[in-house]
């Protein structure tokens, strides 16, 4: 960054660092103790669809690429597209086993980043919930390389609990890379799993 970058209040773009999904497994167990959330085994990626021969390849190899998978014992991966024409990679395992979820996340977006896709892809979601089912989505903005948490309200309207979501973003700023800017924290309504 040079010196009139930091005149003009420009900043360099955040390279996607995937390996922070990692971190998802340690946040999940301070998830849980301060607030009661537990995994509910669904994740998903979200990319722009690209029209055209290369990219629906390369997204037929994800899926088999996950769907190969000996130790699944779930439904195998699923594409949905939401209502905003965002489409959506699913896999679902077992709620206690994140590790083997956030390693699907992970290779979707190692596969179609190393396809040269990367600019398609928006972001990742993991499926948590208490006891009183209460619903709750850690998203992983590829393009920043961060996470927050979105915390959408039952019910047929488009709300969110913003009180948890502050209080997600506390409980797990030493655990995971948390977005900073608010504004960056995009409601994604009709996520899978959430």
């Amino acid at each position: 960054m040079g010196f009139l970058d930091i005149l003009l209040g420009r900043t360099k773009a955040v390279a996607p660092d995937l390996d922070q999904l990692f971190g998802l497994p340690s946040a999940a167990l301070t998830l849980q103790a301060a607030a009661g959330f537990t995994p509910t085994g669904t994740g998903a990626v979200c990319f722009a669809s690209v029209e055209g021969g290369a990219f629906a390849q390369a997204h037929q190899e994800v899926q088999e690429l996950l769907d190969a998978d000996a130790e699944r014992t779930g439904p195998p991966v699923e594409v949905s597209r939401d209502e905003y024409g965002y489409s959506w990679l699913v896999s679902r395992r077992e709620p206690d086993d994140l590790p083997a979820l956030v390693s699907d996340l992970h290779a979707v977006n190692s596969a179609l980043e190393g396809r040269g896709f990367g600019p398609q892809l928006l972001c990742s979601v993991a499926g948590f919930q208490d006891t009183g089912q209460r619903r709750l989505g850690l998203v992983y903005l590829y393009k920043r390389g961060t996470f927050y948490p979105f915390a959408p309200l039952a019910g047929e309207a488009q709300r969110r609990d913003n009180a948890l979501e502050l209080q997600v973003k506390a409980a797990l700023a030493d655990d995971l890379r948390i977005e900073q800017d608010l504004s960056r924290w995009f409601p994604i309504w009709g996520a899978p799993g959430l």
